[in-house]
């Protein structure tokens, strides 16, 4: 896989075409117009770079990465903007493990235009971080994970998969062509290498040979040399009879050394002929190296490897003839060793990740790649602890005070098992306090004081034998303070409760009402609630029948003068009524009958 960062599709490249995916959703940082430093710097136009206001670490993390043996190269670049640094000093780390530091004077030096390593990626992910030094903002060209064969530069017992060899240097003898494997047709196995030309060690001192005869066992498992590797060579003069060429590497490291052989030379006919001791810093690691003799023929590929510890900055190596008076020489590759850094518990890492996103964290912060390594840049406001035991790095502090931050407490802040520490005082974090931080039971200092916190203490708080100071003052909580922390009082525990109004229950602050337990609180809100429903209810009954008593009585107002004449009627009949049958009782008393036997009045 290749990126060019910055670019926003996907581009080709001349001379071999290679194919750039586009650089998109890998990373932070701002893309750019490129200047490329060196002639061997890939033809991309742009770049993408990480001001320092964005973070003092910034990382690429690619996804899907089949497990496998990788060479992982970074081309730097230059932006193309006067106002930025022409030289940005920077560090970069692959996978947690610090791999390389830029120096100054890199722009002028090709195999400095770069950083290329041998790293066995695991986990399906690659991380690859950038860290500021304060000397301008880092710069991306391009990005390079060439899977190479997992036997790949194999060079001993020590050799394994918590080993990185970094390039530090990797030479073609007597020649002035720059190459990298695919301009020799190389195997794509051997990862694409550049070759850096040299074409005499010293003036005056060897000479350059070349042949256009093939090469044997030159492409074979598990290196995948390229023929064409082998078909230039230095060689030794009657004036100089030594080969001699030093190396300036980091002092107090291991190394690894690759020296590569072929008989080219035509006055050579066989075995005998040329025979030579390799020293390195002056000692004799190989003696009576006779090439024909150890291959069994002339154009046949002979690799030597040795490790080495140099103590001092130069690393020097010397081929001196024993017996023909010439050495030959055809490609020098030379790796520092490097023991790949333990990372930090997952767990804990997506922790931080998700208390970043819950408490706003700022864009200075960075925040990005493996919170504890390289330990040269550990994540600010971060404290870390390694265990021996797992090999693996664990966070036991946070002091994030006064830093501006706005959000909440996550209930993932309980998955950070070692904290010992925890300071995000002077803040404006609001939200509740979650009761689950109450399971981190290594916690001895937290101090949540000055900010925005508002609801009770949790209860679990109580269960934290070892806490020793408790700081939750200046905020809005309230309730009764758990007994289990006031009792920690009387054991030497320092706690402070000020400027909470609403906190009661122990010496310094308000004396509580009678306990009540949720399940009643719950009840009388309840209550309350359908006592006001049935006051409600009630009002509306009540007012519905004296709305109807008013109409009634209104009704009864605009019929009176009818209903008096009615009466008066009534009346009048009721006395004819009488008088008739007063006389129907003389002249009829023996058929007499009474109004109800007559059938119903007229007005009933």
């Amino acid at each position: 896989m290749r990126i060019s960062c910055g670019a926003r599709e996907n581009v080709r490249t001349p001379p071999t075409y290679a194919s750039w995916y586009k650089d998109f959703g890998y990373t932070g940082g701002i893309p750019a117009n490129a200047t490329p430093p060196s002639f061997i710097t890939p033809p991309l136009r742009t770049l993408r770079y990480f001001p320092l206001s964005d973070g003092s670490e910034n990382c690429y993390g690619i996804n899907r990465v089949p497990k496998g043996h990788y060479t992982v190269r970074i081309f730097f670049g230059l932006i193309a903007q006067p106002e930025f640094d022409n030289e940005p000093l920077f560090d970069v780390s692959v996978e947690g493990t610090l791999i390389h530091s830029l120096e100054s004077g890199w722009t002028g030096n090709d195999e400095q235009a770069f950083v290329e390593a041998l790293v066995f990626l695991l986990d399906g992910t690659i991380s690859i971080c950038f860290h500021s030094t304060g000397h301008g903002d880092p710069a991306i060209i391009s990005i390079e994970i060439l899977q190479v064969d997992d036997k790949a530069y194999y060079f001993g017992p020590e050799w394994g998969k918590g080993v990185i060899l970094k390039t530090t240097s990797r030479l073609t003898c007597g020649t002035s062509k720059a190459r990298f494997d695919e301009d020799y047709s190389g195997d794509h196995w051997g990862g694409d290498r550049y070759w850096h030309p040299i074409r005499t060690f010293g003036q005056n001192a060897d000479e350059p040979r070349s042949t256009e005869n093939a090469i044997k066992k030159a492409s074979d498992a598990p290196n995948f040399y390229p023929d064409a590797l082998y078909q230039s060579a230095i060689v030794s003069t009657d004036s100089q009879p030594d080969l001699s060429y030093t190396i300036d590497v980091d002092p107090n490291k291991n190394y690894s050394i690759w020296l590569h052989f072929a008989e080219i030379d035509s006055s050579i006919r066989g075995a005998g002929q040329r025979v030579f001791d390799v020293l390195i810093n002056g000692n004799t690691l190989f003696e009576n190296i006779d090439v024909v003799e150890r291959t069994g023929d002339r154009y046949t590929a002979l690799v030597l490897n040795t490790t080495v510890v140099v103590s001092g900055r130069t690393l020097t190596i010397t081929f001196r003839p024993k017996s023909g008076n010439h050495a030959i020489i055809n490609a020098i590759e030379v790796f520092q060793i490097i023991s790949a850094e333990s990372k930090t518990s997952p767990e804990e890492v997506k922790a931080l990740q998700a208390l970043k996103k819950a408490l706003g964290l700022p864009t200075r912060f960075g925040w990005n790649g493996d919170p504890c390594v390289p330990e040269e840049h550990p994540w600010s406001g971060v404290d870390c602890h390694f265990d021996k035991s797992g090999s693996k790095w664990f966070i036991d502090g946070l002091d994030l005070d006064n830093q501006g931050l706005k959000g909440y407490l996550p209930d993932d802040i309980s998955h950070l098992h070692h904290l010992q520490n925890l300071n995000l005082s002077g803040n404006t974090i609001h939200g509740s306090i979650p009761s689950s931080l109450g399971t981190v039971a290594s916690l001895k200092f937290l101090d949540l004081s000055y900010n925005l916190l508002n609801g009770s203490i949790p209860e679990s708080l109580g269960q934290l034998t070892e806490l020793r100071r408790l700081n939750l003052n200046g905020n809005s909580l309230s309730g009764r303070v758990p007994a289990a922390l006031g009792g920690r009082l009387l054991n030497g525990a320092s706690f402070n409760f000020t400027d909470n109004a609403g906190l009661c229950g122990i010496p310094g602050l308000r004396t509580c009402g009678p306990h009540l337990s949720a399940g009643a609180k719950v009840g009388i809100t309840f209550g309350a609630s359908l006592s006001l429903l049935l006051l409600v209810i009630c009002s509306v009954c009540y007012w519905k029948r004296r709305q109807n008593i008013l109409r009634a009585q209104q009704m009864a107002a605009r019929g009176a003068p009818y209903a008096k004449a009615r009466t008066q009627f009534s009346h009048d009949i009721q006395m004819s009524r009488h008088h008739n049958h007063h006389q129907n009782h003389h002249h009829n008393h023996g058929n007499t009958r009474t109004a109800a036997e007559n059938g119903p009045s007229l007005l009933s």
